[in-house]
């Protein structure tokens, strides 16, 4: 009895979620700033486009930004703020810290769009639209983005230590981390799916290449070369160790071959429930593509401020 009673709730929360991110995606419109900024997508574009030929990394790192802006509070842009004497931002959390980049490139972004059309352009909106094009500047897919969020007054460094998930879980705590934001575990997977670009401190991975099994061993002792087993915390090494700088299904097919830099990774392929959804995107990349293109789709609906709630920031740092 408890089991169905457990079972029904999670379905009525689901169907609630379900039902709060069509109301979030009615509010927002993909051409919300046709007549009020008609040049802001290709401003956005432009700028995107220039900063992730000048650094590949660059692209991976603004796709986290909006991930890390929307796990937390919603797409906000609250991961911009800076610390207040009235709060504590995000930044300075364990998932962000000295870690966590891109601000420039948005700070450019709303300098040229705040010449062009002051007062109009949401940081929380260049965010969303940053990481779709960092996506397509590295090769990948493409997605409609509703347009109109409006930017946090505040931000919260203990909700982002609490929501944003650990590169440390295992497959049922990152199964509960998505899913307390709405997400299905295939959705989870998909998303995963971002790190066929970027990079890792040797901190977050030194773990799983010293003390796990489930590893190719070609590819362990490649990793131990640039993360030492008591030194080094800050080295870097790339997330898709084969095409680090192209968006494609590479990731997966990592994956399969137990290639998965972090524990979190290789979680995804490794007997559990979500095997056979990596092993699909690991053979098809136009179906990760479309996958992908719909969980962004979802996450940038994640409880946007629109109407009259937050305000249009003049600087993405800092609160009007």
């Amino acid at each position: 009895m408890a089991f169905h009673s457990l079972r029904y709730n999670v379905f009525c929360f689901s169907i609630l979620f379900s039902l709060l991110i069509a109301l979030a995606s009615a509010e927002l419109s993909s051409d919300f700033y046709a007549s009020t900024c008609p040049n802001a997508l290709s401003t956005i574009k432009s700028a995107v486009k220039s900063a992730v030929a000048k650094e590949h990394r660059m692209g991976a790192s603004l796709l986290r930004l909006h991930f890390h802006d929307c796990f937390v509070n919603g797409c906000d842009a609250s991961v911009l703020l800076d610390d207040t004497s009235s709060f504590t931002g995000e930044k300075s959390a364990a998932a962000n810290l000295n870690s966590l980049r891109g601000f420039d490139v948005i700070d450019d972004i709303k300098s040229q769009l705040e010449s062009a059309c002051p007062g109009i352009v949401s940081c929380a909106d260049i965010v969303a639209v940053a990481a779709r094009d960092s996506v397509v500047a590295l090769g990948g897919p493409s997605w409609t983005i509703g347009l109109g969020r409006r930017d946090s007054t505040t931000a919260s460094k203990d909700a982002a230590t609490s929501d944003i998930p650990s590169p440390l879980m295992d497959l049922n705590d990152l199964i509960s981390a998505f899913s307390n934001k709405g997400f299905t575990s295939q959705e989870m997977v998909v998303l995963s799916g971002a790190h066929t670009t970027g990079q890792a401190k040797c901190q977050f991975f030194r773990g799983r290449i010293y003390n796990e099994t489930n590893i190719d061993s070609d590819f362990a002792t490649s990793a131990k070369s640039n993360c030492p087993s008591t030194d080094g915390d800050s080295n870097l090494s790339p997330l898709d160790v084969t095409t680090n700088v192209l968006f494609d299904n590479a990731y997966f097919k990592n994956l399969v071959n137990k290639k998965g830099l972090l524990h979190s990774d290789q979680q995804l392929f490794s007997g559990g429930s979500t095997d056979s959804q990596v092993t699909t995107y690991s053979t098809s990349s136009s179906t990760f593509y479309a996958d992908f293109a719909s969980a962004m789709v979802k996450m940038g609906n994640l409880s946007p401020l629109t109407g009259s709630s937050g305000q249009i920031r003049t600087n993405c740092r800092n609160v009007n």
